[in-house]
This record gives C-alpha cells, sequence and structure tokens, in this order.
C-alpha cells in the first residue's frame, strides 16, 4: 500500500489533525519536529510550517521556540470574525439599505485617534462620518479615519454614492487588525440620530486595521439597540 501523499499544507493540517482527534498524539504530548514530518508526508518543509502554524493560531497547538511543537493541553476556542460589508448585513437580513453621508473632511484627528494609528500627532487625514440605513431605519452610525499616506486614492474618492466600509474592503489591503466591543450610551447628537433616548446603550466596534507596520483605517461603529453580532468558533 503506497503511504498517502500530502500537496499541500491543508492536507497535511487534516492529517494533523486527524491525529489529535484519535488522541494518537493527546493533549500535551510532543509532536515530531517540522523537518521529519516533511520526511513523512513526502512534502516541504515550510508546507509543514504553514499547516502547524494555522494550527496554533486556532489554540490546538502550543509552539515554542526551541522547545518544539505539542499538542495544547487546553486548546482554546477561539472566534473568526468576518469584517463585513454593512450593506451586504443589511441586505442579508432582507431589509432595504440606505446611506447617507454626513462628514468629509481631511482633518487633524484626535490624539486617541493619532496614537492608536502611530502617525504624527498632526497629520492630515480623511475623516468619514456616515449613516447606514435599513428600511430607512437607523442601523449604523460609521465615524472613520483613512491613513491617506497609505491609502492615497482615498483622497480623490467622495464617499457620496459608496460607504468607507465598502470601498476600503474592495480597494485597501489589510495584513491584520484589532478589534474592541464595548456597550456605549448615545450623546444627545448620536441618540437623535438613531431616533432612541438620549443614553440608550448603543453596540460599539472599534476596529483598527493594518497593512504590516502602517495603520490603514480606525473606525467606530454604533449599531442601533437590537443589533446582534454572529461568529463562528
Amino acid at each position: 500500500m503506497n503511504a498517502p501523499t500530502f500537496r499541500n499544507w491543508q492536507s497535511v493540517q487534516d492529517e494533523v489533525l486527524r491525529r489529535i482527534h484519535a488522541r494518537e498524539w493527546a493533549p500535551g504530548d510532543l509532536i515530531p519536529n517540522e523537518a521529519d514530518l516533511a520526511v513523512e508526508f513526502g512534502c516541504a518543509r515550510s508546507t509543514v510550517n504553514r499547516a502547524l502554524r494555522s494550527l496554533a493560531g486556532s489554540g490546538l497547538l502550543d509552539r515554542k521556540r526551541k522547545a518544539g511543537t505539542r499538542v495544547a493541553a487546553q486548546p482554546v476556542a477561539k472566534a473568526t470574525l468576518d469584517i463585513a460589508v454593512i450593506r451586504h448585513e443589511v441586505e442579508e437580513h432582507g431589509f432595504k439599505y440606505g446611506y447617507q453621508l454626513s462628514v468629509r473632511e481631511i482633518a487633524v484627528p484626535p490624539l486617541s485617534v493619532s496614537g492608536a494609528m502611530k502617525i504624527v500627532a498632526d497629520a492630515r487625514i480623511l475623516h468619514v462620518r456616515a449613516l447606514h440605513l435599513a428600511d430607512d431605519e437607523a442601523y449604523a452610525i460609521e465615524d472613520r479615519w483613512i491613513n491617506t499616506l497609505i491609502v492615497p486614492d482615498a483622497a480623490a474618492e467622495t464617499f457620496q454614492s459608496v460607504s468607507a466600509n465598502e470601498w476600503l474592503m474592495k480597494y485597501a489591503p489589510y495584513t491584520h487588525g484589532e478589534i474592541a466591543f464595548s456597550a456605549m450610551q448615545a450623546s444627545a447628537e448620536d441618540a437623535e440620530i438613531m431616533a432612541v433616548p438620549e443614553y440608550s446603550a448603543l453596540f460599539a466596534m472599534d476596529r483598527l486595521t493594518w497593512d504590516g507596520e502602517a495603520s490603514v483605517t480606525k473606525v467606530r461603529l454604533l449599531f442601533a439597540p437590537g443589533y446582534q453580532l454572529r461568529t463562528g468558533l
């Protein structure tokens, strides 16, 4: 019987997962090193490395330099969250999507924003604020700063007919990001826009995305009461 061949990192990942789930490699076990696995699987060491990095990222493997790779003793379940195009999200719920731009300006951001984006304090970048609607009712307020040094084409976009959320997803690649969730009391301005009482609890999502070491955009999304965020594990 011929040994199975592993032509890509996904097939290697599947075999490693099989061994973990079958308890061939039990929690806490040190697994063979990359070089030995590459010989066993008949593939490049880089292919094995990519598969193990993916499983380590999902919390199933614990990798330590010079100490090898072990099956995680207590695997951590991690949620996967996609950055949604809000228009698609609204339409997938069966609602009519609407969009209203309220602010588009080149301005100096607050120090909290420039500090988070790691840009000089007096840098002038693009600020966009808009309202997303579902069946003509407020769905989310988008308050966004775009680093036009990294995304220069954004400076020429009016954002009158397409939201910054959707435009950036199409034209501005990113390598990684940070997301924070919180509940916030609606300010007088936000309450008026949302047509809710002042101090109502709003779901807030703060997101900062990066292209390597450079910030791309920082956004705060405020969702109307009743909004639910769903993700997978």
